[in-house]
């Protein structure tokens, strides 16, 4: 649909000779000969754009561009002045205008800004669009899980979403610990800015603080041109530090003056730049261990870890798989162009009795397959990875665990007793031994053991 622009100037050749040329590029033009004629035009059907005079009777341009600014803020305002009141149209910049031509009008000029203040207008609505899809896509929803352990979790990303404190997240390779950290971001005051992830494992040691904290032209072999570093990137915004340990103990203390005094030295240079961001780190490593051994710096690590999330694996919370599962083939399956309604008995079994040695990834990765490869209403065993479904050599099914024709829920308490007697049986019936091998607390093992009604010889 054109845009609409309306021309108010008392002169009416100017009027007439700006609408020629507009209407000539396309756009629907209206004209009014003063300010309030302007108004009444506008209340009654807003203008994308209205190009206003300054000197006018009834109403001048500046009490038009006020009235417009209050009323309609998403209308561009663009004043015409003469070469000696510029003054007056800076004025007006401040107030709210969008932009002012000079008489005489120059018609290519013109048409230049209001082609700039259109491109602006696309550009603003296309981010304010992605700002609601990323929120859409990064809401805590869509962050799966039912359980007990994932419950915690989620009320506390909920709280340190409205703060503005650093987070450690913990938790095993393939938990989602970028997914949690999105979440915390896109839910913050700080959603409109940017979010820049950094997997500090791979970057290159000689690189780390470049990387980071940027560098001038010349500041070392390769340095051809000034460079922005990732915290600079991230002004205002959140930066997410993916395998924190693995930055370097000597760059530790730089990261460290960066998080106390919001400020940053690039390489090559000793001038200090300001930098407001906040940090979420995430790690797969007991950090604590990592300060004992000498390998993280102690007072870092109390200054990321303010809050702590700690991702449960799903060997903890195996009741979350079926919804893990089932979110991911609705995904994978639209993806495919596929109807598939579901997982068979059977492949529910195989994927409740896996151990997810790579955590939800594995099983994300694991039902990508799947869907890929059934071409029928539901997903059997034999769309799995064959890993996860034959033993030995073998090239069909493994026999389920019995669990016999029984609701989804039954078949879960099923294979969470049967896990925990195993994991008790390995550890010798220590149940202190047994709860930190599972990933959860001895008091959520012991409700567990009285929920599913496991005996025991201790």
């Amino acid at each position: 649909m054109s845009q609409r622009i309306l021309i108010v100037d008392d002169e009416q050749i100017i009027r007439e000779s700006v609408s020629f040329v507009l209407q000539k590029e396309g756009f629907v033009v209206a004209e009014a000969a003063n300010g309030r004629i302007a108004l009444e035009l506008h209340r009654d059907r807003p203008f994308d754009i209205v190009i206003t005079d300054i000197e006018m009777p009834e109403m001048r341009g500046t009490e038009l561009l006020r009235s417009i600014r209050q009323e309609s803020p998403e209308t561009f305002v663009v004043i015409i002045t003469a070469f000696g009141s510029v003054e007056t149209a800076i004025t007006s910049l401040r107030q709210g205008a969008s932009d002012y031509v000079l008489k005489p009008i120059n018609f290519d000029d013109l048409l230049l800004r209001i082609r700039k203040l259109l491109d602006y207008r696309a550009l603003a609505l296309e981010n304010a669009i992605l700002r609601q899809e990323l929120q859409r896509t990064y809401d805590f929803d869509q962050i799966i899980g039912q359980s007990s352990a994932m419950k915690k979790v989620f009320g506390v990303i909920e709280k340190v979403a409205r703060s503005e404190g650093t987070v450690l997240i913990t938790g095993k390779s393939g938990t989602g610990k970028e997914l949690v950290a999105r979440a915390i971001h896109f839910n913050s005051a700080r959603a409109s800015k940017r979010f820049v992830p950094v997997n500090c494992g791979a970057i290159v040691d000689t690189l780390f603080e470049s990387e980071l904290f940027g560098h001038k032209k010349g500041s070392f072999t390769g340095a051809t041109t000034d460079k922005e570093g990732m915290l600079k990137v991230a002004h205002e915004g959140t930066i997410f530090l993916d395998e924190v340990s693995e930055i370097p103990l000597h760059l530790q203390v730089k990261l460290l003056r960066a998080l106390e005094q919001k400020e940053i030295t690039p390489v090559g240079t000793t001038d200090l730049i300001k930098v407001d961001v906040r940090i979420i780190a995430a790690t797969n490593r007991d950090l604590r261990k990592e300060v004992e051994a000498g390998k993280f710096r102690e007072d870092l690590f109390y200054r990321l870890n303010v809050v702590e999330v700690n991702l449960p694996p799903l060997s903890s919370r195996p009741d979350d798989i079926p919804l893990l599962a089932s979110f991911f083939l609705e995904v994978y399956a639209k993806q495919a162009g596929k109807a598939i309604r579901g997982f068979t008995n059977d492949a529910m079994r195989v994927l409740l009795r896996h151990q997810w040695k790579g955590e939800v990834r594995e099983l994300q990765n694991a039902v990508e397959r799947a869907a890929i490869f059934c071409e029928s209403e539901f997903i059997g065993p034999e769309h799995l990875p064959e890993s996860m479904w034959t033993e030995g050599s073998g090239s069909s099914p493994a026999a389920p665990v019995a669990y016999g024709d029984q609701p989804l829920k039954e078949a879960v308490k099923d294979f969470e007793r049967m896990f925990i007697q195993q994991a008790l049986s390995r550890h010798h019936q220590n149940k202190d031994e047994t709860a930190r091998a599972l990933g959860m607390s001895l008091s959520s093992l012991y409700r567990k053991i009285e929920e599913l009604q496991i005996t025991s010889s201790s």
